[in-house]
């Protein structure tokens, strides 16, 4: 017999896990730190069960690593796991810019359009976190015009990891320059409604991506800094 007893919509441990989330992504909790589960229970006034059962769920989508008898710490993207992710990401996001142009209706063009004008706002700041935010809004939102369920779920697990590095490429001196132009050219094949172009232009867009992180990480390696 099922049980009839109604279901809650979110569980304490699924509030946390999305907590701890968006601190791994907003680099509250960075690279290879460990996660002080007593400090965060204290501070939550929660126990420490629903937020092993979070951190369950973060080791199970690759946002932090378990350690026998240590606890658990946040993944840390290598130079390896880079070079071998922006490619796979570059297809992606090339085919997810390709569906939106073709499905595209006029007034999501303009949406996008919007969007784009707040990329030229931040980039002619030389605002690096705010252009980072709005650059995450605007391929997420390209993705959603895609309308393909498979590709969703393609792109959204792998996309996580690249915010583990949460855009360190615009640190690249003349990367948001690059990268605005590199949005210019993309939102003027959306507006053309030159689907093929817009799929050429995002995937090169993500591997110039992927050549300033490579330029940024040798120049800090030069420098002896680290690069977590």
């Amino acid at each position: 017999m099922v049980d009839p007893t109604p279901l809650r919509q979110s569980s304490l441990h699924e509030e946390v896990a999305t907590r701890l989330r968006n601190m791994v992504f907003e680099r509250q909790l960075a690279p290879g730190q460990w996660v002080d589960e007593m400090k965060l229970a204290r501070e939550w006034q929660i126990s420490r069960t629903p937020l092993r059962e979070a951190l369950k769920v973060l080791a199970a989508e690759g946002l932090v690593t378990s350690v026998p008898r240590q606890g658990c710490k946040v993944t840390e993207m290598s130079e390896t796991d880079a070079d071998e992710l922006f490619p796979v990401m570059a297809l992606l996001e090339g085919r997810c810019a390709f569906e939106a142009v073709r499905k595209a209706k006029p007034a999501d063009v303009r949406g996008l359009r919007k969007l784009h004008d707040v990329l030229e706002k931040h980039a002619a700041a030389q605002n690096i976190d705010g252009y980072y935010r709005a650059n995450h809004e605007f391929h997420t939102q390209v993705q959603a015009l895609a309308d393909n369920r498979w590709l969703d779920r393609a792109t959204n697990d792998l996309r996580r990891f690249l915010r583990l590095l949460r855009g360190r490429q615009l640190n690249w001196p003349g990367r948001i320059e690059a990268s605005i132009n590199e949005h210019r050219v993309l939102i003027d094949a959306v507006e053309q409604g030159d689907a093929a172009r817009a799929e050429r232009v995002m995937h090169d867009h993500l591997m110039a991506q992927l050549a300033a992180l490579k330029a940024l990480r040798a120049h800090e390696h030069s420098q002896g800094i680290s690069h977590a």
